[in-house]
């Protein structure tokens, strides 16, 4: 559950959700049951002549019923009634990538970023909104490029181990709601299991209950195709890249219908032991610059080469970004817009310049 400080805005979001759903499902924590018309009763009149014959022809109708409400991270449908769920803010916990001190919680976020960051190494920037876990590390610091990524979720709350000065001004400058280690309460944690710096974790379900106020709900990032479409583009085996000096290799299985994560020649296991998988693949070729103290900047505003793949197929085009506050838009080479398959996204982001083999 949310805050009590962020229940009016729940409550009226709530009701505004209802009312594009057909029917208006009740959220198990709603008071009350459904909502009832009142009923006019209408005195009874006498006729003192007797009413003309009339023919009364019934005109046809056609209801149409509205789409179910989804999870705008996901486009999966809320099905458990959890409508509240889908209403509150995104959070984003930025995880280390070490081969040595595996990643937890990659598997439960809506939508995954993995960007380069200095000593050629990447960190993921894992997105949790439809679902929560209790486990989610190691956490690590953030990059300036972490505001121009992660604006268009709507004052997401950041999960993070803190950053220098000049990271840090930039933060609390911007939309994203800090809950650095500095701020996070009980729902920061270290474990005994590992080490100083890598032993900090998050339990996200707690960070909604006692994240700092000003976070919204996040819109739609992506677009995803209806069940009854038939998913666009050419058959792919999957796509290897080149993430500075990690190779990540991406491949499909179609029993599964997951895409399953390599990570320099060896399958890509959370701490757990779990494989790490994904429903959708989007790679965003990147142009970084040189930010503080040469730590690479991803210029996510603006434009570039995407290959989706989704569905055992791959679609490749290009991503625009007028500004920060919104979302990618991908577009295909034919013009058409590029849609997902409902559920999990992994997005890469890449440096330009041949890192990206589709299979």
């Amino acid at each position: 559950m949310r805050s009590h400080r962020r229940l009016p805005l729940l409550l009226s979001a709530l009701a505004m959700l209802a009312a594009c759903s057909s029917g208006g499902s009740s959220s198990p924590s709603a008071t009350g049951g459904d909502a009832t018309l009142p009923i006019s009763t209408i005195p009874p009149t006498v006729a003192t002549t007797a009413p003309a014959a009339t023919t009364t022809t019934e005109a046809a109708t056609t209801t149409t019923e509205a789409p179910a409400p989804v999870y705008p991270l996901t486009g999966l449908p809320i099905t458990d009634g959890n409508t509240l769920a889908a209403l509150r803010p995104a959070i984003v916990a930025k995880v280390g990538n070490y081969d040595a001190h595996p990643q937890n919680g990659s598997n439960l976020a809506d939508i995954v970023f993995e960007e380069i960051i200095n000593d050629n190494v990447s960190r993921f920037a894992m997105v949790f909104q439809s679902q929560g876990s209790d486990y989610v590390g190691p956490i690590r610091s953030g990059r300036i490029q972490d505001v121009n990524l992660l604006s268009s979720l709507n004052a997401p709350i950041l999960a993070w181990s803190g950053g220098n000065g000049t990271v840090t001004h930039e933060i609390d400058s911007s939309t994203l709601v800090d809950m650095s280690q500095n701020h996070c309460g009980s729902a920061c944690f270290r474990v005994k299991s590992d080490k100083a710096p890598y032993n900090l974790f998050f339990d996200i379900n707690k960070a909604w209950e006692q994240a700092p106020p000003g976070a919204g709900v996040p819109p739609a990032q992506f677009q995803y195709r209806g069940p009854d479409d038939v998913a666009a583009g050419t058959p792919s085996a999957g796509v290897a890249l080149a993430m500075d000096t990690y190779k990540v290799d991406w491949t499909w299985n179609s029993t599964t219908g997951l895409y399953e994560r390599q990570q320099n020649g060896r399958a890509d296991k959370q701490g757990d032991g779990s494989l790490v998988t994904t429903n959708n693949v989007v790679v965003l070729e990147m142009v970084y610059v040189p930010g503080i103290s040469n730590s690479p900047d991803a210029q996510s505003v603006g434009n570039g080469q995407v290959w989706v793949f989704a569905a055992g197929n791959m679609i490749h085009g290009t991503w625009t970004r007028a500004n920060k506050l919104v979302p990618f838009t991908l577009t295909a080479d034919d013009g058409t817009p590029i849609v997902l398959t409902p559920g999990r996204t992994f997005v890469e982001l890449p440096r330009t310049g041949g890192n990206v083999t589709p299979k």
